[in-house]
């Protein structure tokens, strides 16, 4: 049971880190959100690609948080 969730973790950190390099930089450097970068910053919303790699990237860092504390839990335990 450990070595199934201890696969299963890898894999989705594999699949959390395509998921997250696979997205558009939203900042334009450290003065983005001092400068004449507000507006794009705050004002436009991600459509498309941009919003299902970030539900994804949500969703699976979900996934990913519980199935460390089980697997944490589980090898406590023994």
């Amino acid at each position: 049971m450990i070595t199934v969730l201890e696969v299963l973790v890898f894999i989705l950190a594999l699949c959390l880190i395509g998921v997250v390099v696979a997205q558009k930089s939203k900042s334009q450097g450290m003065g983005a959100g001092f400068g004449g970068g507000a507006e794009d910053l705050f004002g436009s919303r991600a459509r498309g690609m941009d919003a299902l790699l970030s539900k994804l990237t949500i969703i699976l860092s979900i996934i990913f948080a519980v199935l460390t504390l089980v697997l944490g839990g589980l090898m406590n335990s023994y």
